[in-house]
């Protein structure tokens, strides 16, 4: 099935776009997980929105901040893949970094890991730079990756 893929900032959304973002968004953080905590967190408007859609909508999603909105160095958080164990979530990561580059110019990129997700993460080159913590009653790490500056041109 064929994806493609998206990297919009927040007023580049249509309104379908956002709706679709942040149901899922729900869906999985809050719904699935059981964890009520506030999704709509300002943050948004900031962010560029990184997506997968195909057909039946959108696949895998991820949000890119750039320096000083969420920590000291360019953050993705959010990341979701509707079906998983099935490449999307590495699809959509490597996305994200490369749009962390070339939007953002990043030299390091920065997440908070659920603890469970740590494999995914590592396997794209983040390492652990924290003991584990809970955010919102989920247990997470702090995660960064130092990316090089032609790291966008080689993926």
């Amino acid at each position: 099935m064929d994806m493609e893929l998206y990297v919009k900032s927040f007023h580049e959304l249509t309104l379908d776009e956002l709706y679709d973002i942040l149901k899922l968004r729900i869906q999985v953080f809050v719904v699935e997980q059981n964890c009520p905590y506030p999704d709509a967190d300002d943050r948004d408007q900031s962010a560029l929105h990184v997506f997968l859609k195909d057909k039946e909508g959108i696949q895998a999603y991820l949000r890119i901040m750039d320096r000083g909105v969420e920590s000291e160095y360019v953050s993705i958080g959010r990341v979701i893949a509707v079906k998983r164990r099935c490449g999307l979530g590495t699809k959509i990561l490597a996305a994200g970094m490369e749009a962390a580059v070339r939007r953002f110019h990043a030299e390091a990129i920065y997440l908070e890991a659920q603890t469970y997700a740590c494999g995914l993460y590592e396997k794209a080159g983040f390492r652990r730079c924290s003991p584990e913590f809970l955010l919102d009653g989920i247990p997470h790490v702090r995660m960064i990756k130092n990316v090089s500056p032609d790291y966008a041109a080689k993926e």
